[in-house]
């Protein structure tokens, strides 16, 4: 893997003893039937967009035309190829990552910076995978930061993934949280938000294998209760990564052991044991709609909606790894009963779809699939779930670029 010095990079972590290393490894993704997506386009077109007559005319004939070309020209292609469908109003994409390469270091941002006008985009924000000491493709926010900040407004990014994160899973496998660690371990959080983090993520708590490893912590942990003091004196957020597991039960059957753990442990409890131990503590819990153990139900987030005042949630709806609580019927339409949940807590959700920038080839595109849902939502909440939230859950460190957003 290649070193901090390999990359060119002059990290700052390097001094401070981090380890930071590059996996260059890429999502696999399979394709579906170009015939079936380019349906979903004609129905959410076609049906839900809800703007000026004007506007829907305009678009309408824009989509048949599009899809008509792509039907005939574009035939047994992956549905990547196909032209994309913009958000109808701004939103900011508040869960993005990057695949890293050596060679091309600002490749992501570039990447980016592109797709801000294809998706409508008003800001993208880069986090940082959940990672552990062990694991050889382990990095912080470090390593793309500077070129982050050089365009204010457009992108920013979060921290801790790869390094408080993997501090709270080497405390829990050592079961040491003492004032050694918690000292360390609040050294690093602010030595994060004074080189330019805009909040802490992606944290984990329940994380299936994958581009890393299976890891997992009780949400109540020590560090996380410190972590959640720190967020609320510095005001900004917390993104936690958490499959809903509200008893201790098996792994589900359509996943491995090893390498994830054959038993899982009760987490509801203790989530919300983090969110009432400091109700400054803004928390968002990402990955809604993109649910692996069949828990996170709609039941269950308005009850925690209701209860946490300081939770938030983010939309991701992905078009090859369906959740087992998935937002969407077999029409392409969103189930009444998750509108429902989006129009009862307006102020409580942001999109993020999960998409990694430079944008996998061949494959559907996150962000495409949960703009989909996104459009079909009526106005002032769309207004809301796209930029309005957004600036609230971060504040000053991107309301002022997002006040100019036009919805």
């Amino acid at each position: 893997m290649p070193s901090s010095k390999d990359n060119g990079q002059n990290l700052a972590d390097e001094k401070r003893g981090w380890t930071l290393s590059i996996q260059e490894t890429r999502e696999k993704m399979t394709s579906t039937n170009a015939s079936s997506v380019t349906k979903r386009l004609q129905e959410k077109l076609v049906e839900n967009l809800v703007v000026p007559g004007i506007a829907v005319v305009a678009l309408v004939l824009v989509a048949h035309v599009s899809l008509a070309r792509q039907t005939s020209s574009q035939a047994g292609k992956a549905p990547s190829a196909m032209e994309p469908v913009p958000a109808l109003t701004p939103f900011v994409e508040e869960h993005a990552h990057f695949d890293f390469d050596k060679n091309d270091p600002e490749g992501p941002v570039r990447a980016a910076l592109a797709a801000l006008g294809r998706e409508n985009a008003a800001m993208i924000f880069f986090q940082i995978s959940p990672d552990t000491f062990d694991h050889p493709g382990r990095y912080d926010s470090e390593i793309l930061l500077a070129a982050v900040k050089k365009h204010p407004g457009k992108l920013a990014i979060t921290g801790g993934g790869g390094s408080l994160n993997a501090m709270i899973m080497q405390s829990v496998a050592t079961g040491d949280a003492g004032p050694a660690v918690q000292k360390k371990f609040k050294a690093r959080a602010e030595e994060l938000l004074r080189e330019g983090v805009i909040g802490f993520g992606e944290m984990t708590a329940e994380h299936f294998d994958g581009i890393t490893p299976y890891q997992a912590a009780p949400p109540d942990h020590p560090l996380y209760l410190m972590l959640a003091d720190l967020a609320a004196e510095h005001d900004v957020p917390i993104d936690l990564h958490m499959e809903a597991v509200p008893q201790d039960m098996a792994l589900p059957a359509d996943l491995k052991s090893p390498p994830n753990a054959p038993r899982l442990h009760a987490n509801i409890a203790a989530f919300e044991r983090l969110l009432a131990h400091n109700p400054r503590a803004k928390v968002i819990w990402a990955h809604l709609g993109s649910d692996f153990t069949g828990f996170r139900t709609v039941e269950l987030d308005r009850r925690l909606l209701q209860a946490h005042p300081n939770l938030y949630m983010e939309i991701k709806t992905d078009p090859q790894a369906h959740g087992k609580n998935y937002p969407f019927a077999p029409d392409g339409k969103i189930k009444p009963e998750w509108l429902k949940l989006f129009t009862d807590f307006p102020d409580r959700f942001v999109i993020g779809s999960d998409q990694h920038y430079p944008e996998p080839k061949d494959a559907d595109k996150r962000w495409q699939e949960t703009i989909f849902l996104f459009n079909q939502l009526p106005a002032d909440v769309r207004k809301r779930i796209g930029t309005e939230n957004v600036a609230h859950i971060y504040g000053n460190s991107v309301a002022p670029f997002l006040r100019a957003a036009k919805n």
